[in-house]
């Protein structure tokens, strides 16, 4: 039986999650990709063929695109993406989200799935296998956890408001959020980092978090949490204020309400 996207989106992310959960205290090989603070599982790999597996066997023309896989293909990530432009379906997979904090036994981690349409983003589930919290959204359609409508917070100040961010293993990318955290702690209430940016896209479109950004990032680190943002009645672009799409490294999410003044603070 043929699922609907969605279905099978979150189907995935909750077959991997299991894995990943049960991979947990069982011990696992790790190898650093491009430095010593980027760094790949098995348990990693696992996941992603699992996802790919489960999702051509049941959309066998789509496209996929991992976070593994394009680690060991060569090809430069921005081109994959523009060629995206013009697919029908792609898929776009993080299969540990937080991988940081899943070897250090670090509750936090997630299972991002997206899938897009000629570029536009039409499905997206982050899914969290500790806390067993799937948050997800279907364009047009809202934004959820565990089934229940979610929305962003209301606050309309940048100072009363709770910013996330992450620290990117590319020490550039890194520099410029150090930049934009020193502006930020100025302006707004506090500031967290939980290890993942889909889990922090995910809290801005249910609430718990008022914004969030980072430099650096891949679509398949914030392809999902994105369209979740969005469908909640939140803003996603990039750190100048940009519309967002695949092709975004810099990313800003927000409730909308401070999206100026966030933005203002990291240009």
């Amino acid at each position: 039986m043929n699922m609907t996207y969605l279905e099978t989106a979150q189907m995935m992310a909750r077959t991997a999650g299991s894995l990943i959960k049960q991979r947990m205290d069982s011990g696992f090989a790790t190898e650093e990709k491009s430095s010593s603070f980027d760094v790949v599982t098995e348990v990693d790999k696992a996941s992603e063929e699992l996802i790919r597996k489960g999702i051509l066997l049941q959309h066998p023309d789509h496209r996929f695109l991992g976070e593994e896989e394009s680690f060991v293909s060569g090809k430069p990530l921005q081109e994959v993406l523009l060629e995206a432009q013009n697919e029908p379906f792609l898929w776009v997979v993080d299969p540990i989200d937080g991988t940081s904090n899943f070897v250090q036994g670090i509750p936090g981690f997630t299972v991002s799935i997206a899938l897009a349409c000629r570029g536009e983003l039409t499905v997206g589930v982050v899914y969290d296998p500790v806390l067993d919290e799937m948050f997800w959204a279907e364009k047009g359609q809202g934004a959820y956890l565990n089934g229940k409508p979610i929305q962003v917070a209301s606050a309309d100040q940048l100072g009363r408001s709770v910013i996330a961010t992450g620290f990117p293993s590319n020490m550039q990318a890194r520099g410029a959020v150090y930049n934009g955290l020193g502006r930020l702690l100025e302006q707004c209430r506090t500031i967290r980092s939980l290890g993942s940016a889909a889990r922090h896209l995910a809290y801005v479109g249910a609430g718990r978090l008022h914004g969030f950004w980072e430099n650096g990032l891949n679509a398949w680190d914030v392809a999902a949490g994105a369209l979740i943002v969005q469908e909640a009645g939140g803003t996603v672009t990039d750190t100048r204020g940009e519309a967002y799409s695949l092709l975004t490294r810099d990313i800003t999410a927000s409730n909308g309400r401070i999206h100026e003044a966030f933005v203002s603070c990291l240009e």
